[in-house]
């Protein structure tokens, strides 16, 4: 018996924008939906995505505390890329998710997570930007762009977003 070889889809979530990473998680959940080896490699403000909600104490130079206070900690804190409007744009786009029946983004990372979606954070991008394993979500791997680029190869979908 041969084994039938999945098609992959990859996405590189550059984006920290809410309404980015929700398209890129509805795609991936769609992909993986249809039998796809899907994997999204998160890197620069992508990477936000995958902070927890709550602050994790690790020690940290001060251009780095300074990186973490300035960067969104988690879908919950994320902003659109257009209408942000000081902040009301997400949560008129919340609302509007919610009355057409359309999954939160938290709720979209999780369901990435039970269907076996790969979640990639950048490690040079964590360096870069001072993140730390512990302050990103739990079960989700780390890699550097060699690893994304060999997924990508073998890849039928590949996506910037």
């Amino acid at each position: 018996m041969t084994e039938v070889k999945k098609d992959k889809t990859t996405i590189v979530l550059f984006s920290g924008d809410l309404d980015k990473a929700i398209a890129a998680y509805i795609i991936a959940n769609g992909a993986a939906a249809y039998d796809h080896e899907v994997t999204i490699f998160h890197t620069f403000w992508g990477l936000n995505t995958l902070r927890k909600d709550e602050q994790v104490p690790v020690k940290k130079g001060m251009l780095e505390k300074m990186f973490g206070k300035m960067m969104p900690r988690g879908t919950n804190k994320l902003g659109l890329s257009k209408m942000h409007m000081a902040g009301m744009g997400p949560k008129m786009i919340k609302k509007v998710m919610k009355k057409h029946n359309v999954q939160s983004l938290p709720d979209l990372v999780e369901m990435a997570q039970e269907q076996g979606v790969n979640l990639v954070a950048c490690t040079m991008t964590m360096d870069l930007l001072g993140l730390q394993k512990e302050e990103l979500l739990d079960d989700i791997d780390y890699a550097g762009v060699a690893a994304y680029l060999g997924e990508a190869n073998e890849g039928k979908v590949n996506l910037f977003i």
